[in-house]
């Protein structure tokens, strides 16, 4: 859709010369109306010269003139009143009521010139005409019925004699120019109206396109035969660090290679050879030194005189689809970690529990030497050490959510900020805020209790000196959950410190076991963590550098499926 609708945009241009020329095709009603009234005033003006050049010969006549005139005049500025004054789009009902003040105008006129000998009779033609232009066909009819109906009355009045047959036959005529000219008049008002109605849609359709456009999240950038720009949208700008504006109608296949050896291949290859990508995917190097990926897509269409086809681009920032695509093939693989870990635990046990009791039993014979009974309490205490880890194992397999309950992730969040503050590695100048009200979620309690204890508890013993940790709890909306996730509706719970970071070597390995920054540390917590989101069918970010400290954000579903609470 995108490549059509760029299309449509180059072509704005153009469009106010088609409209232009609808107008000079077609006048709508307010022009129209302008033109009659201009035309009564110098009709009304011709009459009261006539009047005055000859009223002392027909004073009765020039009365008659003179309270026409008038009577024209008086509603020529009502009709301005109302139209141009107060704004007001007339009804058929007014337009009827200036066709018969025309029209007693034109056969006074008629009448004071002498009809039918004058010229003056082809004024109820152009009468007819336009107001077949302004009004529907009935009403059309019915004033070029009265104008033949004044016509034929004005004539039997004036002549003493029967008329005879040469002013029936130009009744006859006058009777089938206003058939022709009410249907003409008809058939031109409805073509204008299909000519509005069509430019009032293509207009909606332009606007709809460009809103669409600039409001999208993908960059579209459309590249004419020469390698000028042609188009390019707000998203392309800042995707592509250009000042797009300033750059239409310039060259732009240099800058593109810059920013983007892939998509400057696309747009290539699309000029020189007509070809079209479908799915392709390329990287963006901003001038500062930020990368991050991201898939395009092209199409080519030709115009007239045009050598080479234009190339319009599609392309939009992947860098989330990637991280979510990392993150669920990590948690895959501890899923086969963890069916590992309780296998080998439960195998490596239960000899080991053996192995202990023996041990211990030796130790304790009257025949033990110093020297044994040494070597055995050596050997029982990192027993006890195995056994241990061998518990952090089991823990860390058997992350399940048992039952999905409705809770308040802020009350669960306080819980544990009590129990850490009371925890031994706690130190006492370490401050934990916890932000955000109430919000109400389908989760297993344990596992979170779990999850945020692990997060806040590794930021205090990660310290080494005073420390700020906020935790903080809110509701989500779909435009700020991470793209390629199934979240509609998510709860975010982020825990932030200023500690001294993660060490650059292990960010890479983060949440993989046996992986820990801090001396004596298993490495498991924040696997537990991971398995423990992914059981919620949740997601887990994190953001850390030396001088920032450690963000580590979860978005969790506000409601569970059946099947993913099975």
């Amino acid at each position: 859709m995108q490549p059509e609708a760029a299309t449509a945009r180059e072509d704005v241009p153009a469009a106010p010369e088609h409209r232009r020329a609808g107008r000079t095709t077609l006048p709508d009603q307010r022009t129209l109306l302008s033109w009659l009234f201009i035309g009564r005033m110098v009709l009304s003006v011709g009459a009261l010269l006539g009047v005055g050049l000859v009223g002392t010969e027909r004073p009765q006549e020039a009365f008659k003139v003179s309270v026409a005139v008038v009577v024209a005049l008086t509603f020529t500025a009502y009709g301005v009143w109302v139209v141009f004054v107060r704004r007001r789009r007339p009804g058929n009902t007014y337009l009827l009521i200036q066709a018969l003040v025309d029209l007693g105008l034109v056969t006074t006129v008629v009448h004071f010139a002498g009809q039918p000998q004058s010229a003056f009779p082809a004024l109820y033609v152009l009468v007819v005409a336009i107001y077949a232009l302004l009004m529907p066909p009935v009403w059309g009819g019915l004033t070029a019925i009265l104008a033949s109906a004044l016509f034929l009355g004005d004539a039997f009045y004036t002549r003493a004699d029967v008329p005879d047959a040469a002013f029936w036959a130009q009744m006859v005529v006058f009777n089938i120019v206003f058939a022709i000219v009410a249907v003409l008049g008809h058939q031109l008002r409805a073509a204008g109206m299909e000519q509005a109605t069509l430019a009032t849609e293509l207009k909606r359709v332009r606007l709809e396109a460009d809103d669409i456009l600039r409001n999208i999240r993908s960059g579209v950038l459309t590249v004419d035969g020469a390698g000028r720009l042609a188009f390019i949208n707000p998203t392309a700008q800042r995707l592509l660090d250009l000042e797009g504006e300033g750059l239409i109608g310039l060259p732009v296949l240099d800058q593109l290679k810059t920013r983007s050896s892939e998509l400057w291949a696309a747009v290539v290859s699309g000029i020189r050879n007509g070809r079209k990508i479908s799915r392709g995917e390329g990287v963006v190097l901003h001038q500062g030194g930020r990368m991050f990926p991201i898939g395009l897509s092209t199409t080519t269409f030709r115009q007239a005189a045009q050598e080479a086809p234009s190339v319009t681009a599609i392309f939009t920032d992947i860098s989330d689809l990637k991280e979510v695509q990392a993150l669920q093939a990590r948690a895959e693989r501890l899923e086969a970690v963890a069916a590992l870990s309780a296998s080998l635990a439960h195998e490596i046990r239960n000899p080991l529990a053996s192995i202990r009791s023996s041990v211990e039993q030796l130790g304790r014979s009257k025949h033990a030497t110093e020297d044994e009974r040494f070597l055995a309490g050596l050997i029982v205490r990192e027993s006890d050490r195995l056994s241990r880890l061998l518990s952090e194992f089991l823990d860390f397999a058997r992350v399940r959510a048992t039952q999905f309950v409705p809770l308040d992730l802020h009350a669960v969040v306080a819980a544990v900020v009590r129990l850490i503050r009371a925890h031994p590695d706690c130190r006492p100048d370490a401050e934990i805020t916890i932000e955000g009200g109430h919000t109400m979620l389908d989760a297993d309690e344990d596992l979170l209790h779990r999850v945020v204890a692990n997060l806040v508890l590794n930021a205090v013993q990660a310290a080494r000196g005073p420390i700020r940790i906020v935790v903080s709890v809110a509701a989500v909306q779909a435009g700020q959950i991470p793209h390629g996730t199934n979240l509609d509706q998510a709860i975010r719970l982020q825990i932030r410190d200023n500690g001294p970071g993660i060490p650059v070597e292990i960010r890479e390995r983060l949440f993989e076991p046996f992986v820990s920054g801090r001396p004596g540390g298993s490495g498991l917590g924040l696997a537990i963590v991971q398995r423990a989101v992914e059981a919620h069918r949740g997601l887990v970010l994190v953001d850390s550098g030396t001088a920032t400290g450690t963000t580590f954000t979860i978005f969790l579903p506000v409601r569970m499926l059946a099947e993913d609470a099975a």
